[in-house]
């Protein structure tokens, strides 16, 4: 009988809920339970099949008790950012989630903590970073360079040799074209046609 590996995702909400179904799919994972420290009212509820543990207030116990993998389930790209610095600081290691029908090429290398969804095509030589959303029915050309952070979203289609830079988000359904270079924490809008590079937004300070 295989032991399964104990995760606590920090988050709570919309993307919390595909995180933990994707998890649920791989044989090696079992969620014992999500943090939400937003909303400390929500301790004991039953979410996505799983308890809210409370807030990020149980991460040292839940360490102490020998509970030390996590996935950051929030969708906002600075928030995820900084949530990861924190639990790294408290010794944390990250798990990634991709969904089993995700098409990955086989030279494709993903950074720990980040969550490729359904329907997700992957295309040689890509390097995609630490704690990314590649979400639903998004494709991510060849050669692409994505850093930690990154949210790529629903639909989106990025062209071959794109680079995109810490924390930016690119929005549903988005066609970000060939060699195209995207910003650290710059935004992409619903619907955008990327045909000249964006420049980096201000984001978070470490």
């Amino acid at each position: 009988m295989t032991v399964k590996l104990p995760v606590v995702v920090l988050g709570a909400s919309g993307h919390a809920l595909v995180v933990a179904d994707i998890l649920r799919l791989n044989p090696d994972y079992e969620i014992i339970g999500f943090l939400d420290g937003v909303h400390p009212e929500r301790k004991g509820e039953l979410f996505a099949g799983a308890p809210i543990l409370g807030g990020d207030e149980k991460l040292d116990l839940l360490f102490e008790r020998g509970i030390s993998h996590t996935i950051v389930g929030i969708g906002d790209c600075q928030v995820r950012l900084k949530s990861a610095e924190m639990l790294v600081r408290k010794g944390y290691t990250f798990v990634t989630a991709i969904h089993p029908s995700a098409v990955i090429a086989s030279d494709v290398v993903i950074g720990a903590g980040t969550v490729v969804a359904a329907g997700a095509v992957i295309n040689p030589g890509v390097t995609i970073g630490q704690n990314v959303i590649i979400n639903i029915s998004a494709s991510v050309d060849h050669e692409c360079q994505v850093a930690d952070g990154v949210h790529v979203g629903p639909g989106v289609r990025l062209g071959a040799g794109v680079r995109i830079g810490k924390g930016a988000s690119v929005a549903i359904g988005s066609i970000v074209t060939h060699r195209m270079n995207i910003g650290d924490f710059a935004s992409v809008e619903t619907g955008t046609i990327v045909l000249d590079n964006v420049p980096s937004s201000v984001g978070f300070t470490s």
